[in-house]
C-alpha cells in the first residue's frame, strides 16, 4: 500500500506500538524515509518506507479509546484535585463561609508555544475545558529562541509552555550529549532566552521539553518542570495538567512536584521539576453587576 504525507501509520519493527503520522518523505543515501510525528506522544522519529504499514480505520479507533481512557482518567483526577484547591480558597477567601463569599479569583495566564499545530489545539480544548487562560501559538522549534523573547514582553504570561516533538538518537552521542537529541537544545536555548527577560523563577514558571528531551539541561537552563528524566515519550497533554495545577495554586503556596506529577499521564519517569509556587490569586469585592454590563 502506497503510504502518503499524513497518513497514520506504525513501525512494523516496534510492533506498531505507537501512532505516527507521517510529515515528509525524503530520500536519503537513495533510501525513502518518513520523517514521523507521534499522534498521542510528543515523539518524532524517522524509519524507513518499507518499515512502515499504514493503520485502519478499527485499530485507529481501538488504540485512540485506549488513550482515550487513559486521558479521562488523568482529567477526572485532575478535576478533583482542582475542585479540591477552589473549595480550600473559598473556605480561607470567606473566613470559614462566615462571611459573604463576594470575591473573584485570577488563575495563572499561560503563554504555550507548541511546535505541532495539531497537539496545540487539543491542549487549547483541554485548557478550556479545565478554565485556565491561555494563548496558543503554533511556532517551529527551531525558531522559537529567536520569537520568546518578543512573545513574553508582549503578552506578560504567569506560566510559559515550550513544547513539541523530540527524539533522542543513540547514533548521535551518549544520553549527556545534548547534540544526541533532535529539538531538546532548541528548547534549552528558548528557555535562556526567556530567563534573560524574567530570571525569577516564581515571576514566571516554564514547562519545557517533549518526548525524550534532555531534562537536566532544560531544568539548568532555568525551566521550572521539564521532561524527560528516564528519557521516555511523554503523552500530548501532560504539560497542560502540569500548568493547570499550578495557574490554580494560591500564588503563597509552594507546589510539592510529586503532587504536580500524580495526575498527568506519564509521571515522574517521563517529566520532573522543582519546588515552585503556584500563581493563583484572590481579590475582593466581586461585582457581578458590572460584570453583566459588559
Amino acid at each position: 500500500m502506497e503510504i502518503k504525507i499524513m497518513d497514520i501509520v506504525g513501525r512494523r519493527s516496534y510492533n506498531c506500538d505507537i501512532l505516527f503520522r507521517v510529515i515528509d518523505i525524503r530520500k536519503i543515501d537513495d533510501q525513502n524515509v518518513a520523517i514521523l510525528y507521534g499522534e498521542d506522544f510528543r515523539l518524532a522519529a524517522d524509519a524507513p518506507y518499507n518499515d512502515l504499514v499504514v493503520i485502519n480505520q478499527n485499530d485507529r479507533m481501538r488504540m485512540s479509546r485506549e488513550y482515550q481512557t487513559l486521558e479521562e482518567q488523568s482529567l477526572k483526577l485532575f478535576t478533583q484535585d482542582v475542585d479540591l484547591l477552589r473549595q480550600r480558597r473559598e473556605y480561607e477567601a470567606t473566613g470559614g463561609y462566615v462571611k459573604p463569599s463576594n470575591y473573584f479569583q485570577i488563575p495563572g495566564r499561560v503563554l504555550h508555544l507548541d511546535g505541532d499545530p495539531s497537539y496545540l489545539k487539543k491542549c487549547m480544548a483541554l485548557y478550556e475545558k479545565i478554565g485556565v487562560p491561555v494563548l496558543g501559538i503554533h511556532c517551529n522549534e527551531k525558531e522559537m529562541p529567536y520569537k520568546i523573547g518578543e512573545l513574553i514582553d508582549y503578552y506578560r504570561p504567569d506560566i510559559l509552555v515550550i513544547t513539541g516533538h523530540d527524539a533522542y538518537s543513540k547514533a548521535k552521542g551518549k544520553m549527556s550529549d545534548l547534540n544526541a537529541y533532535r529539538h531538546s537544545r532548541h528548547f534549552v536555548q528558548t528557555v535562556k532566552e526567556a530567563r534573560k527577560k524574567i530570571p525569577h523563577l516564581d515571576q514566571l514558571v516554564i514547562f519545557a521539553g517533549a518526548c525524550q528531551s534532555h531534562f537536566e539541561s532544560l531544568i539548568h537552563a532555568g525551566a521550572n518542570f521539564a521532561s524527560s528524566p528516564s528519557r521516555i515519550n511523554i503523552h500530548a497533554l501532560d504539560p497542560v495538567y502540569i500548568v493547570a495545577k499550578i495557574s490554580f495554586t494560591p500564588f503563597m503556596e509552594r507546589i510539592n512536584v510529586w503532587d504536580v506529577l500524580r495526575n498527568t499521564l506519564t509521571g515522574e519517569k517521563g517529566l520532573g521539576g522543582i519546588e515552585t509556587k503556584g500563581v493563583l490569586r484572590t481579590g475582593m469585592p466581586y461585582n457581578p453587576l458590572i460584570e453583566e454590563e459588559e
